[in-house]
Parts: structure tokens; sequence; C-alpha cells
């Protein structure tokens, strides 16, 4: 069992003699309780090329203290965390490990420093006796437990935030740590702080300005990679919207191997091509289920009462249950399973020894915008179809192609846009608006058909199908509005800036 805590904190250097501030000085502090010292002894797990510490997470189990256990932190923004805890034990909890699997890939996970650290906790609280932070003074003892056994110590102050408080309470403590002469710490955490004296250091990816037109789609296809994997524990702890962001990351990389075929070999960027299509499609069935959940439940609430007839809440909340659950064990067994690292050590392979192509050396303002032109006529002959097709399921299925080679040539502008600036951006914006409308009206598409089921289950167990037939007819008006409202935002979706770069 675990559980999870928001870490938001700021770290300060100190020294034995350092001299703390009255915070009772401070707006909102009514007091400041000591809560006395304990020793803490903390052992922290990684592989042996220390691939945790190089993405910023940190693994140990530690002794003392009130919070005593297994701690897991994910690096969430500057100074954030998620801490997720597990009881203490011997051995590493299933839990945890298979939230870091992404970045182990099956590699043992091994003891790699231990912190002693004696640490002094004040509480800091409001006059109703609230906390509203804590402030820790710890002496750390740093012991390498893997090559040389060298250790290091220092002194740190920690401000950590209560929980349910304002995040710019810190900004108050901070301007009166530092106006008493404190200074922040050099180390976003203790274990990278101890790493680097000890000389075991994680190795850190750094990558040259780009020069050409390889290396900026290279750049763009290593963010997109990192972040398919930094989404990869919000999955599987089931937070808001990383499904969708971790799917997002592999469309984009499936798009820019398909927009960028100039300037990277299709024989070896296909197969990974591939591979990212079926993740995306095992992480869709959860985002699409949430999303056509959230819709008709929006269209319920819109409804007056008298038109809700039967139970139609208790209907859909049946339905969503049954639907989500499944989605979500087809989500994580896909995570789970071996033909996902697979892909991760293929995309890791393809980053590291890219397939490039003879024009990927070319100017990015000249070869990139070519690809993003090829897009949008692509697009262009898409949308051209279907508004020439009379309403009906024939339209609605070019309409949905349409809506497919909106999002590549959106996906297109964007990793083109470190490169080519504002006419990048302001394409990929155009595109966004073409694909939204193209989107709605597929949603509606998909809800229709669910209304339809969810209509002849009522009617099968003798309740009114009213109310479904009541939303489909909705529905239908709602794709129809898109269908007129799509002629006029594509007049205008115009590349004419990208096509007015250089060498153009």
């Amino acid at each position: 069992m675990a559980d999870t805590k928001r870490e938001i904190e700021r770290k300060y250097e100190a020294t034995p003699g350092t001299r703390l501030p009255d915070l009772t000085r401070t707006a909102g502090v009514a007091a400041v309780v000591d809560q006395g010292t304990a020793e803490l002894d903390a052992v922290y797990y990684d592989t042996a090329d220390l691939r945790l510490a190089a993405a910023s997470i940190t693994l140990r189990r530690r002794t003392g203290g009130g919070d005593e256990g297994w701690h897991l932190k994910l690096p969430v923004a500057p100074d954030v965390r998620d801490e997720i805890r597990a009881p203490l034990s011997e051995r590493l909890p299933r839990t945890l490990r298979r939230l870091v699997r992404a970045r182990t890939r099956g590699a043992e996970l091994t003891p790699v420093m231990r912190l002693l650290s004696a640490r002094r906790t004040l509480l800091l609280v409001d006059a109703d006796g609230a906390p509203l932070a804590e402030l820790s003074r710890d002496a750390v003892r740093a012991e390498r437990l893997s090559g040389p056994a060298d250790g290091a110590s220092w002194d740190e102050i920690e401000a950590e935030l209560a929980d349910g408080v304002d995040p710019a309470f810190l900004d108050r403590i901070d301007k009166k740590l530092r106006k008493a002469g404190l200074r922040p710490s050099r180390s976003p955490s203790k274990l990278a702080r101890a790493l680097q004296e000890t000389g075991l250091d994680a190795p850190r990816t750094t990558s040259p300005e780009p020069v050409n037109a390889g290396d900026h789609i290279l750049a763009y296809l290593r963010e997109q990679a990192e972040a398919l994997l930094a989404y990869d524990p919000g999955v599987r702890r089931d937070l808001p919207d990383a499904v969708h962001q971790m799917r997002v990351s592999t469309r984009r990389l499936r798009s820019a191997f398909r927009s960028y075929r100039g300037i990277l070999d299709r024989a070896v960027t296909d197969p990974v091509g591939e591979e990212l299509k079926w993740l995306a499609g095992e992480l869709g069935a959860a985002r699409d289920q949430e999303v056509l959940a959230e819709r008709l439940r929006e269209r319920i609430d819109a409804l007056p009462k008298p038109l809700l007839l039967g139970p139609v809440r208790g209907r859909l909340r049946i339905w969503s249950a049954a639907q989500g659950s499944g989605a979500r064990r087809r989500a994580v067994a896909a995570l789970d399973g071996k033909r996902y690292l697979a892909l991760l050590r293929s995309l890791d392979a393809l980053l590291a020894d890219p397939p490039l192509l003879k024009a990927a050396s070319g100017p990015a303002d000249t070869v990139i915008p070519r690809a993003v032109l090829r897009d949008w006529e692509r697009l262009a002959e898409r949308v051209g179809h279907a508004l020439a097709l009379p309403a009906g399921t024939e339209r609605d299925l070019a309409l949905h192609d349409a809506r497919k080679a909106a999002k590549r040539a959106r996906y297109a502008g964007e990793a083109a846009t470190p490169a080519l600036g504002k006419p990048a951006r302001r394409f990929a914006q155009r595109m966004k608006a073409v694909q939204t409308v193209l989107g709605d009206h597929q949603d509606s598409v998909v809800a229709r058909d669910t209304l339809r089921e969810l209509a002849i289950q009522a009617h099968a167990a003798g309740e009114s199908a009213f109310t479904w037939g009541l939303l489909y007819g909705q529905e239908q008006r709602s794709a129809d509005a898109r269908e007129r409202e799509l002629p006029g935002v594509w007049a205008g979706a115009s590349p004419d800036e990208v096509r007015r770069l250089p060498g153009r």
C-alpha cells in the first residue's frame, strides 16, 4: 500500500554556525514550535549507471523520524516533487519498482548512497495553531556504497510547505532567510549533492545548439521521448490527463518520423513508428473513454430535470465504470509488458545513432519548411474531398481522415517552431484551430454511437429511452454546426508565412 504527498520545498546552504532569523516576524506566523531532533538513516537505490538520478528521481529506504519507510520522489516542477511512500520493509515494494520500470528497463536497483542526518525540525504555525511550513536543519553525512568508500558531510536548511498552504508563503520565508545571509542550495536534492561530492555524479545529457535541420528535428524527438518517460508513472498512478499527455508524446514522435522523412531514413523510423502506433492505441482506449464519459455527463447536467426520464445518470455511471476499468487495465498492462520496454530500447537506439539522410545537414530554414508545406498540402486535399461529399457516413469518415491530417500538420509546425520561429508557431496555431473543429465533429460521431447503444440497453431494461434520443439529437446538431463552421476556419488556415521563408 502506498500513499502520495506533494512536496513543495526550498533548500539552503548552511554551516554549523548558521543562525536562523526570528521567523515569527514573517506575515502569518504566530509561533515557531521546536519539534526536537531526530536521527535519520536513508539508503538510496539506483541502477549501476544511475538512471534514476539522471532523471532527478530518488528512491530511498529510510528509518528514523515520523515517516520512516520507502520513499520514491518524482519531479513535478522546480522545487516541487511527488513523494510516494510505502511501509518499511526489507525488500523494495513492487508498487514503487513498477513506477520506475520505464527508467530502469529491468536493470537491478542496488544501494548506491547512505545519508545519515541529524534533523532538528521547527514547525511554523498560524494563530490557530495550524501548520504553515516545516523548517528543518540537517547535519548530513554521506557514505558512498558502490565503488571507493568516499564520504562527504555538510549542513543545510529546508523549508517545506504544509499541505493546503499557498506556495507564496515560501516566498516570504525565502525573503527572511536570504536577508539573514542564507543562499539557495546549489544541488536540487541531498542525493544529488552526495553523488557529486563523492565522485559518483549522475550522467547528464547536454545537447549542443542546433546547427542544421537534422539537429533541430533530433532535439524535438529527444524532448518527446523524455516526455513519454516522464508521464509513465502518472499513467500507472491514474493521474488526471497523464494518459492523454503520454499518448500525445507517442503521436508527436510518430508524426515527426512521417513529416520529416526527408531528414530521417524511413527504413529505420517506420518500425519504431508502428510500435508507437501500438502504444498510442493501448493508451487510447482509456483516454477516449474518459473524454466521452465527460462529454455525456456535461450533456446530461445541462438538461432540465423534467427531461431526465429514467435512471439516466445511474446507467451512464455503470457504463463509464465498466468501460473505464477495462481501459485502464489495458493501458497499465501495456506498460508492464515486454513489448513496451522493447519500444523504449528501440527509441533509445534510434536517438543514439540517428538515421540521418543527406538533407539533414542542410539549413533548417530551407529543409524544414518543405516538410511543413507538404503536410499542409496533404491536409488541403483531404479537407477539399470531405467538403465535396454530401452529409452522411462517408463524409464523417472523410472528415475524420482530415482531422488526422490536421493533427499531423500541427505537430509538424510545432516541431519546426524552434527553427523557424513565429511563422511556424502561427502555422501550428492555425492547424490546431482546424483540428479542434474536426475533433469536436468526430467526438460527436462517436458520442452518437454510444448514445444509441445506451438507448438500446435502457429499452431492453424496461426504461425510457427518451433522454438518450434527445441527447442523440443534440449531438447531431453539434456535428452539423461543426461542418458549417469548417469552411470559414479552413479559409484562415494559410501557410503563407511559411512559404515566404528564405529558400521557398
